[in-house]
Order: C-alpha cells, then sequence, then structure tokens
C-alpha cells in the first residue's frame, strides 16, 4: 500500500496537451479577410467614394456642349482627365475614364498579395483574351499593327514586344503552331489556349492546325469559357463573402456567354441539329445558373 500511494511517473506518449487550436483562415470571409487586405480595402472604399452621384449625372444631362461637359467634371475625380484634353470629343473622353480606371487597378494591384493578388490578375485574363484575338483577327484582314495596338484594352496589355510579334506570324497551320509555341505559351493566358489545342487536337488529327481550321471567335469564345470555369473554381476555393459575391457574378457571365453563343451561331453551321450537341454545346461553360438544364435545352 506504501507503495501504490507513490506518485508513479507519467508516460510521455499518454500526455494530453490542452493547446487552444489556431483559428482557422478564410481569405474571403468577412471576418477575417482585413488582416492581411487592410491597405487595399481602404483604397477601394476611397475609390467608391469618387463615384458620380445623381445629381452629378443630372447635371451632365443638362450639357449642350462638351465644354459645358468638362466643367461639369471639374468637380470631380475625372477633372484631371478631361482638363489636359485641348479638344474634348466622346473618344477622348472615354479614353480618359479608361485610363483612370486602369491606372486605379494597377495601383491596387501592386499593394496586393496572394490571394487577392490572384484575384485582380484573374480579372485582366478576360482583356488579354480579347486583345490576343483582336491581333490575330486584324493580321488576317491585313489592318495595320499600330492601329489594332491602338483598340486593344489597357488591362489587357502585354509587353509591346510580344504585341507587335502576335501579327506577324503567317496565317498557316505552321505560323500559328510557332505563334503558340513562342509567343503565346509565355503569356499568363498561355494555359488556356493549351488547353483548348489539346482537346482539339482530337477532331483535327494535329493541334497544328487547330487554329487554321477553327474559326476566330469560337477560339475566342472557347478561351472565354476556359477563364470563366478557372475563375470560378478559384472563387469557390476561397469561399466566404467573395464566393457568394464573386461566385454569383460569374454565373451570371457564364449565363450570359451561352445565350451570346446560341442568338449568334443563329443562321451559321453552328445552329444545325448535328452541331448543336457537338460543337456549340462544347462553347457553353460549365458553370452558371443555367448549368446544366437549362444549357442543355439551348
Amino acid at each position: 500500500p506504501g507503495e501504490d500511494r507513490k506518485k508513479r511517473p507519467t508516460d510521455p506518449k499518454t500526455t494530453t496537451t490542452m493547446a487552444t487550436p489556431a483559428p482557422e483562415s478564410t481569405p474571403g470571409g468577412m471576418a477575417t479577410f482585413n488582416i492581411l487586405h487592410g491597405f487595399p480595402e481602404a483604397l477601394v472604399r476611397g475609390m467608391r467614394s469618387s463615384f458620380l452621384a445623381d445629381s452629378d449625372y443630372h447635371h451632365l444631362t443638362q450639357c449642350e456642349t462638351l465644354d459645358d461637359f468638362r466643367l461639369n467634371l471639374s468637380e470631380t475625380d475625372y477633372s484631371a482627365g478631361v482638363q489636359d484634353k485641348s479638344s474634348l470629343t466622346p473618344t477622348s473622353l472615354q479614353s480618359a475614364a479608361v485610363d483612370k480606371l486602369v491606372t486605379e487597378f494597377q495601383y491596387l494591384r501592386t499593394q496586393a498579395i496572394e490571394p487577392l493578388s490572384t484575384f485582380l490578375d484573374l480579372i485582366t485574363y478576360e482583356y488579354m483574351i480579347e486583345n490576343v484575338m483582336l491581333l490575330l483577327k486584324g493580321s488576317l484582314s491585313g489592318r495595320d499593327i499600330n492601329e489594332l495596338i491602338a483598340q486593344c484594352h489597357p488591362l489587357g496589355m502585354f509587353k509591346e514586344s510580344t504585341m507587335r510579334s502576335i501579327p506577324t506570324f503567317e496565317s498557316n497551320s505552321k505560323g500559328y503552331s510557332d505563334l503558340y509555341q513562342t509567343v503565346l505559351v509565355d503569356t499568363p493566358v498561355g494555359p488556356y489556349f493549351s488547353q483548348f489545342l489539346q482537346e482539339s487536337s482530337d477532331r483535327f488529327g494535329d493541334s497544328r492546325n487547330v487554329l487554321e481550321e477553327v474559326e476566330i471567335e469560337i477560339i475566342k469564345s472557347s478561351l472565354i469559357k476556359y477563364w470563366i470555369e478557372d475563375f470560378a473554381q478559384f472563387v469557390d476555393k476561397l469561399g466566404g463573402e467573395t464566393k457568394a459575391i464573386m461566385g454569383d457574378l460569374l454565373k451570371v457571365r457564364a449565363d450570359t456567354n451561352a445565350i451570346n453563343i446560341t442568338l449568334n451561331s443563329f443562321g451559321t453551321p453552328l445552329n444545325e441539329p448535328a452541331m448543336r450537341a457537338s460543337d456549340r454545346k462544347r462553347l457553353y461553360p460549365a458553370v452558371g445558373h443555367l448549368y446544366p438544364a437549362g444549357t442543355s435545352m439551348l
């Protein structure tokens, strides 16, 4: 009995620790996102305060000349952009507004870290796809490269050397193959082109002939589909408010894309019964409020 009263050594293997577990980090949650993204959020809140109010729009509707338009914008954040224009035109006014947006977006991007930085990058990928398709389509019609670059959206710009090299390739299977292997593969949207070529090579036998055989608009629709699905998968992983809000916006974007593809296919081979279930259906994003029941009826 005396020995039983002695304090026995504790087995370290059976020792239980009552440590408090670290809180889970949910980047998309309203309770934790501000820890890492406080300054970008403050920037966005400040940019939001610069939006034109209903009274500003009412005053703009009363303008009779573009000079009156400039005067009414002098008290807003657009004043710097319009005051620098010697002669104000609708085109220059639109350019000033887009330049302001791009400048603020790029500054916000420089202040962002993961996962916000990837989120902002994904926003620009749509404009990159549109710019590449614009340059390809313009090169086929023989348009001037400087004119094409001027029409590209600033959020989707690559290095100038990359932009100028896209239209220089020959419009044949070898030229398109070289374009992808030497230029497009190194761009942020290169994986979407790779996915398109991989899925299309089975139909055409050789991936080199895909870009030559398929129409530019179909290539663009396919790339936009991959981008929407990639973006939707990214916000789904983030969860929280980001998934709820941006996920819904992407679903609407996917539905809009599916409806536009259907409408634009009228009067084309894509609207033939044999092509609807194969080629056209393949262009619909695998996300959206319409997917899958609604898109199957399209």
